[in-house]
């Protein structure tokens, strides 16, 4: 196990950890000032037995989302630091740091949905410790695959986007394999990073991040159908959701570089 699996599995003891209630006031409202968290949408900090459950803390106020199937929406609250188009089968991790896409989403993956994927849209979600960390469906569609893939828990912040060649690569990740109505494919992939010992998918259960598998591992459905908005899981901390985009399927709005919410329209349908 990597050096950086054993500090988030560390971390995930402490932030699991329920401590007196005094204690745990202490370290909810400390977290709270010290990242400046907006908590206008939830509960009280001191209702969180765990920082964990601060973490991964739910809307108390849900968020209007345009249902219309003319858009896709952002999967959380985030900071965009790339976006753009794929070139061939190569995207941008930051400006200067490319990686390419068919490795980042395996062999577990057809070549001919991969051959889709050429000359696509590709967008980058960076979640910081301060947000949301719930992570949400952006389009109507079916999930058709998961892969997980076990990886190191590097950081994934700008600091090490721009030093650390093939982070998503490197890192832990759940590839989401989604197609809509219409057969367009998309691919959502949650990328696990330093601190964030484990990511929760609500309709899998099986998957356990930062365990001790060695090889991926691949779940297939038939029937699973998300709408725009559900709730798909959540980070144990911040990190980063990737989407791809086949090609010539969405136009993607002027979202490099700034910050975005859950339900926000990122991209309209082409």
């Amino acid at each position: 196990m990597h050096i950086t699996n054993k500090i988030s599995n560390l971390f995930h003891k402490f932030a699991t950890y329920e401590f007196p209630k005094t204690v745990q006031n202490i370290i909810n409202i400390g977290y709270v000032k010290f990242l400046g968290l907006d908590m206008r949408e939830f509960k009280d900090p001191k209702s969180y037995r765990t920082l964990n459950k601060l973490f991964t803390r739910e809307l108390n106020t849900p968020r209007e989302v345009d249902h219309s199937l003319d858009n896709f929406i952002s999967p959380a609250d985030s900071f965009v630091t790339q976006c753009g188009q794929i070139e061939d089968e190569t995207a941008l991790q930051i400006k200067g740091m490319s990686y390419s896409v068919r490795e980042l989403l395996t062999d577990e993956i057809l070549y001919d949905n991969l051959e889709k994927l050429k000359e696509g849209s590709y967008a980058n979600f960076y979640l910081s410790p301060k947000d949301y960390h719930r992570y949400h469906a952006v389009y109507n569609c079916q999930i058709t695959k998961l892969v997980h893939v076990p990886g190191k828990l590097y950081p994934v912040n700008l600091t090490y986007l721009h030093k650390q060649e093939n982070l998503f690569i490197e890192n832990e990740r759940v590839v989401l394999e989604c197609k809509t109505n219409e057969d367009k494919l998309f691919y959502m992939v949650f990328v696990g990073a330093l601190n964030v010992g484990k990511m929760a998918f609500t309709f899998e259960e099986k998957v356990s991040t930062n365990s001790d598998i060695i090889y991926p591992v691949t779940y297939e459905y038939e029937d699973l159908y998300v709408k725009k908005g559900d709730c798909l899981g959540y980070f144990e901390m911040g990190s980063t959701v990737l989407i791809f985009w086949e090609k010539d399927m969405v136009e993607l709005n002027n979202i490099i570089n700034t910050e975005v919410k859950f339900s926000n329209i990122i991209a309209t349908i082409n």
